[in-house]
């Protein structure tokens, strides 16, 4: 029996890579769906909520169609980091989480709307940084655009000069915690090629 073909309902690069990377194939459809930041939510709730919301827009118009769609939040503490809005924000960003550990909050959803099937998940990672200087985080942001990044950093780009040591998937601090995505991809019925 043929399974469905894959869609990956995000813009991010990096999602796609890691799929690429274990030998996936499928589509990216960027969904246009306004994230939901909301401080009732936990960011464990806000993560998969954001992540259905998009496999669900996603899935609506390619019912046919498996659909991976994530979220992901970088948390201190009470405090959400979203991706900063500008250069004083993505600063201020690593001086919260220097010298201090923080935590990477994944939510996924698969959704294949034909077959009536959902799967919707969290994986969190435990991220400990190095203390910084104000002039380590700038030279940081001089090499790495942070603008498109959770908590304004991105741990496959120049991380080693700003974790100290993580606790969990590596994977899901680049954006999709591969492992689980693997083993749920599976169970719809998609195993790499």
């Amino acid at each position: 029996m043929k399974h469905p073909s894959l869609i990956l309902a995000s813009g991010s690069p990096r999602r796609a890579d890691l799929l690429r990377e274990i030998g996936f194939e499928f589509t990216v459809v960027v969904p246009e769906v306004e994230e939901t930041q909301t401080d009732s939510l936990s960011p464990y709730e806000a993560c998969r909520l954001n992540a259905f919301r998009k496999a669900r827009v996603v899935s609506a118009r390619f019912p046919d169609s498996l659909v991976l769609a994530a979220d992901t939040l970088v948390c201190m503490g009470s405090h959400k980091l979203g991706k900063p809005r500008d250069r004083t924000e993505a600063q201020g960003m690593l001086k919260m989480l220097q010298n201090r550990s923080h935590f990477v909050v994944s939510g996924v959803c698969l959704r294949h709307t034909a077959a009536e099937r959902q799967q919707t998940f969290t994986v969190v990672t435990t991220v400990t940084f190095n203390p910084l200087t104000t002039e380590q985080i700038e030279a940081y942001h001089q090499k790495v655009t942070p603008f498109d990044k959770a908590g304004a950093y991105a741990i496959q780009e120049e991380g080693d000069t700003l974790v100290k040591s993580i606790s969990g998937s590596y994977t899901n601090v680049v954006g999709l915690p591969i492992e689980r995505v693997q083993g749920e991809l599976s169970g719809f019925g998609h195993l790499v090629s």
